[in-house]
């Protein structure tokens, strides 16, 4: 007959591979993600920027020629970001397969109502991988609205080191004032209060 400490034991080690099989699956793992976010982890470091200044921005690395990056939507319009000068730009890096992108996506929803119909912001949510049915498919399964584009030239080193999700901010100028690499909490205050600043420059 087992004794108590064998048993703890037995029931230790199939709790520990439920949870291990609850985090390795992508849906869970999207969920707990989404909870910790709403729990106030994965806040953006934006500073507010009164000038741009590179004392004041968040992140000082030129930008490259953007007269050569460029996205375009599942309809085939492109958008140059040098002809978007004049617009404050949120530019998101993301690809269905990826858990985190997927997990910040209604937090980017929520940044990107409070600025809809705003024309001096443009929102970029740019799958690299091409994956125009997942994409779809992902925005009908979360009720989301976002405007997805995909690339349309090489994406800089500097926007994009290769780790998803990876959002950048130009300013009206074009200027990269913000890079976030990593799952971020988009719907925070911090971050309305970033752009609305940029915006009023």
């Amino acid at each position: 007959m087992e004794n108590k400490s064998s048993k703890k034991r037995k029931w230790n080690y199939v709790l520990w591979g439920i949870l291990i099989v609850v985090v390795l699956m992508p849906q869970s793992r999207m969920f707990i993600q989404k909870q910790l976010m709403k729990v106030g982890f994965f806040q953006p470091k934006l500073e507010k920027v009164d000038q741009p200044s590179p004392e004041k921005t968040a992140i000082t690395t030129e930008t490259p020629n953007k007269a050569t990056v460029s996205f375009k939507d599942e309809s085939g319009q492109v958008y140059n970001v040098d002809e978007l000068k004049g617009k404050v730009l949120f530019i998101n890096f993301w690809a269905t397969w990826c858990p985190p992108c997927k997990a910040e996506m209604p937090s980017i929803q929520k940044l990107y109502d409070k600025f809809k119909g705003n024309d001096k912001v443009k929102f970029l949510l740019v799958e690299i991988e091409e994956d125009i049915t997942g994409a779809n498919k992902f925005l009908k399964q979360e009720k989301l609205n976002l405007p997805i584009v995909y690339p349309n030239s090489n994406i800089p080193e500097t926007w994009l080191s290769g780790a998803i999700p990876t959002t950048v901010i130009l300013d009206k100028n074009g200027e990269m004032v913000g890079r976030e690499q990593g799952m971020r909490d988009y719907s925070a205050k911090s971050v309305e209060d970033f752009i609305q600043n940029l915006i009023n420059q």
